[in-house]
């Protein structure tokens, strides 16, 4: 199929980051050097949030020590997976996040007054913001060449409390990072179709 789409990124690209891209379980012993994580976060920051709240707080669980930390955490199904990973990033969200709307919405002061004082206001743009973050995350990562392994099963308390306490910032999701190794992929599951999923008015 073409895509003629003026503009649009080449077939490789889409391979890259969608059409054979995959949930990774299985990782080989390659490091993800501390450089590729800067780039990665740089490509991540550049990716919409409403009124360019930005509240995804990112931890590049990499060191020994960091990962014990996070191991008791873990559920038993992502724990070996997760330990063999080289990077796990722990996708958070700050509850504070508008304290930086002078800096990120500069354009209008009365910015942080739509979210200071009002709690539900602040955790339903915190999680659907961090979220979106974390989905540039996972496609960035595709991009410069990684392979990604997003996940839940882990104590948000846990990871919480040893990597956030003292902060006002929250965990969403995990995402191990590396370089998969394709002889442990499982087959892909089904996706809904078009009109299973879809509708144009």
């Amino acid at each position: 199929m073409t895509d003629a789409s003026e503009g649009a990124v080449s077939q490789d690209a889409l391979r890259r980051i969608f059409l054979d891209a995959r949930t990774h379980n299985g990782w080989l012993d390659r490091p993800v050097p501390d450089e590729l994580l800067h780039r990665l976060a740089d490509l991540v920051r550049l990716g919409p949030t409403s009124a360019n709240t930005c509240p995804a707080r990112l931890v590049f669980v990499k060191s020994a020590e960091a990962k014990a930390r996070l191991s008791p955490h873990l559920s038993e199904g992502n724990r070996a997976k997760t330990m063999a990973a080289p990077v796990t990033v722990i996708v958070g969200m700050d509850l504070a996040f508008y304290e930086h709307m002078p800096k990120l919405f500069p354009h209008n002061p009365d910015a942080i007054n739509w979210f200071k004082g009002k709690t539900s206001s602040v955790e339903e743009n915190a999680f659907r913001n961090s979220s979106l973050q974390g989905a540039y995350l996972i496609l960035a990562a595709r991009a410069l060449g990684l392979d990604t392994g997003p996940m839940g099963g882990f104590s948000k308390e846990g990871v919480d409390k040893t990597f956030f306490e003292g902060t006002q910032i929250r965990s969403n999701f995990l995402c191990n990072l590396g370089y998969g190794d394709p002889a442990k992929l499982m087959p892909r599951l089904p996706r809904l179709d078009f009109d299973e999923f879809c509708r144009i008015d």
